[in-house]
């Protein structure tokens, strides 16, 4: 069943899919929930026509690069789970992103629900403001953390065809479940407060969107995305998940949204507090390993949080496209 539903995924990548196959392969009441500035699709039509062509005309001659995909079910619902990159030319604008004609990067993450070998859910997240980085046009801040062509897991062991070990799932998943539950345990003073030492190994790389960086070890971490992200959303709380599905070493998470907060400081992307409510589209993938956790690809909808603060990045970006070329 879960092999299954993995090879399936791999006929449908984000280039180079058929669109016919596409049409075929997912549920004539199809609901896809994408990042800002899609947002949300019905039907297959609504999905070939606002994101899988504007993807295939920005990198004509583009690859899907898997780097993990894993299966897994969630209340009842099989999913399956990846993320990778899109890779190749940069030859056409992407919703009012600029084409450099370069080599370029866009890292992706997905979910989807299957019902009876089609897929009746969606959800994706791309790294829009890493293109506009590769471009040239960020228009705020600049991270933090240091920005990476993000890798694979170091096992490159992220896509193996069967089921995988039930144990090792569950215990992945308890592993995950134990940190969440410590992130929640936050005094709102300090940071030891979460006791996150105890779940995640002593240098374990947490990457995540290009607008906040890549880090390895708690310290770095702390300073350069812990420590800012609470200090403006301290009173943030998760829930409200959409699938959440072990296998083997690998823990996969979404949620539309997943986290409630309240912009309480300032800092964060380099912006003043607005004290205004947000919400976060988030998906997280982990790598266990010993019973900690090793690595963490981090996806957040910026793009979202940000019109939700009163700020539309895109036309930002506009403005800032016809200067000269900012290379981050």
């Amino acid at each position: 069943m879960f092999a299954e539903a993995k090879r399936l995924r791999l006929t449908l990548p984000l280039l180079g899919g058929a669109p016919a196959l596409w049409r075929s392969r997912t549920t004539a009441d199809l609901a896809a929930d994408i990042c800002a500035p899609v947002d949300s699709l019905a039907g297959s039509a609504q999905l070939v026509e606002r994101l899988l062509d504007p993807l295939a005309a920005a990198f004509p001659h583009g690859e899907d690069r898997l780097d993990i995909l894993i299966a897994g079910r969630f209340r009842e619902g099989l999913w399956t789970a990846s993320t990778g990159h899109i890779a190749g030319l940069f030859e056409a604008a992407l919703w009012g992103i600029p084409a450099t004609g370069l080599p370029a990067f866009l890292r992706y993450a997905r979910f989807e629900k299957w019902d009876g070998g089609q897929v009746s859910e969606i959800i994706l997240l791309l790294d829009l403001p890493d293109l506009m980085m590769q471009a040239g046009v960020w228009p705020l801040a600049l991270p933090l953390g240091k920005r990476l062509l993000v890798p694979g897991p170091s096992t490159r062991d992220g896509y193996l065809d069967g089921e995988g070990d039930s144990l090792e799932a569950a215990a992945s998943l308890k592993a995950v479940e134990a940190m969440i539950a410590g992130l929640m345990r936050y005094d709102g003073k300090t940071l030891s407060s979460m006791g996150m030492v105890d779940h995640w190994h002593p240098r374990f790389w947490w990457f995540g969107p290009a607008p906040i960086g890549s880090f390895c070890g708690h310290a770095d971490y702390e300073r350069g995305h812990q420590g800012p992200f609470l200090n403006a959303f301290p009173d943030r709380v998760g829930g409200n998940h959409r699938s959440r599905i072990g296998e083997r070493s690998y823990v996969a998470s979404t949620g539309w949204p997943s986290i409630r907060a309240t912009h309480l400081g300032s800092g964060f992307l380099g912006l003043p507090r607005t004290e205004r409510a947000v919400t976060m589209r988030v998906m997280d993938f982990w790598r266990a390993e010993g019973g900690r956790l090793k690595e963490n690809w981090v996806f957040i909808d910026l793009v979202d949080l940000a019109r939700q603060l009163d700020l539309d990045i895109f036309a930002r970006m506009r403005a800032l496209a016809p200067a000269t070329p900012r290379q981050v």
